[in-house]
């Protein structure tokens, strides 16, 4: 939305799908972010239905105290000035409120326009949120690998790889510019390397002989390759990282790898979910670093932390524990040995 929103039209739909049941389908569906850009904590958030922004607000505490830059409610009143407020920190704020329509976010405009504060929000999420692995361009991924590529191999190596040397050609062929849809985020890195990029891997085992990265390397290889990839950019430059499902095509051991590297860095962020228990353990993670995300009846969920659980010790196995149900979050299979005879063979 940050990102594009300026430029939807009158018939624009957004793209999302609110809750169905208990009557939330037709009420506006409400999105927080509380983050640090370049020291100083911002706090942004809009409510929006499919087809109109209703909601939006951005306050920092430039000294340690919040101060609004702006709030926004398309409810009050018919025009830009009941329906906006602003603090002392845009320039010639209300000439973005009267270019900005109900399709689209004030943050959004006002980077377009110019405007410092909104530009160094839409950088943090450009430059600094980082969702999975994916949104690299070719020249992106040309330019990560040519200045990292003697790290990559030197993180691939401690991952127990037996790659040596990584090279790197770009196609001779008109090259598209060509980036992740910001829709549905289907764009893989490794869909742009295959249209844009050569890469070639050689082993310990036969330095001379080349491998073709795509199709001889194993997917957990290719994965790790793009992990390291990535991570490297994001640990070194403090940026904040979210990966669903992080365990997919990699061992738990390569796992803690990643996690270690993160504990190595500075100001880096990892954000994940997943479903291997044995990350659940109170040596490597505080109770404020591990949530759980637990389906109700009604099929709305619930994230909630386990430092919620006061009477929860530290020194209690915590696996052993959610396993048990104690936390909640944990599927109710009815798997008896009848049911599944049942299931096979019928009544």
């Amino acid at each position: 939305m940050v990102f594009v929103s300026h430029l939807y039209n009158e018939d624009s739909v957004f793209n999302f799908r609110a809750f169905k049941f208990d009557g939330w389908e037709n009420k506006p569906s409400n999105y927080f972010i509380r983050f640090v850009s370049n020291g100083i904590e911002y706090e942004y958030s809009f409510s929006l239905t499919r087809n109109k922004i209703i909601t939006e607000s951005l306050h920092y505490y430039p000294k340690g105290r919040i101060t609004k830059i702006f709030t926004r409610d398309e409810r009050l009143g018919k025009t830009k000035k009941g329906k906006y407020s602003f603090g002392e920190h845009i320039r010639r704020p209300m000439d973005v409120a009267e270019n900005t329509s109900d399709k689209t976010l004030y943050i959004s405009r006002a980077s377009q326009m110019d405007r410092d504060i909104a530009k160094e929000i839409f950088n943090y999420f450009h430059r600094t949120f980082i969702l999975q692995y994916i949104g690299y361009s070719s020249a992106n991924i040309e330019f990560l690998t040519s200045t990292n590529k003697k790290q990559i191999v030197e993180a691939l190596k401690i991952a127990d790889s037996d790659i040596v040397k990584v090279s790197i050609k770009v196609l001779k062929k008109p090259v598209k510019n060509i980036n992740a849809d910001l829709g549905n985020l289907t764009l893989t890195v490794e869909d742009v390397v295959r249209d844009h990029l050569q890469i070639k891997t050689y082993h310990k085992a036969a330095p001379n002989v080349p491998f073709d990265f795509l199709s001889e390397e194993s997917q957990g290889t290719i994965k790790l390759f793009f992990i390291m990839l990535t991570i490297l950019d994001v640990v070194k430059n403090n940026k904040v990282l979210l990966i669903d499902e992080i365990e997919d095509s990699l061992h738990p051991r390569i796992i803690e790898y990643l996690f270690n590297l993160f504990r190595s860095g500075d100001k880096a962020q990892l954000l994940y979910t997943t479903h291997n228990t044995r990350f659940l353990d109170l040596k490597r993670f505080r109770k404020d670093q591990i949530y759980f995300a637990n389906k109700g009846t009604n099929g709305a969920t619930d994230l909630y932390s386990l430092y919620d659980y006061s009477d929860f010790r530290d020194t209690m196995d915590l696996e052993k524990a959610y396993l048990q149900g104690r936390f909640d979050a944990v599927p109710f299979v009815e798997d008896t040995s009848e049911q599944l005879k049942t299931l096979i063979y019928g009544e």
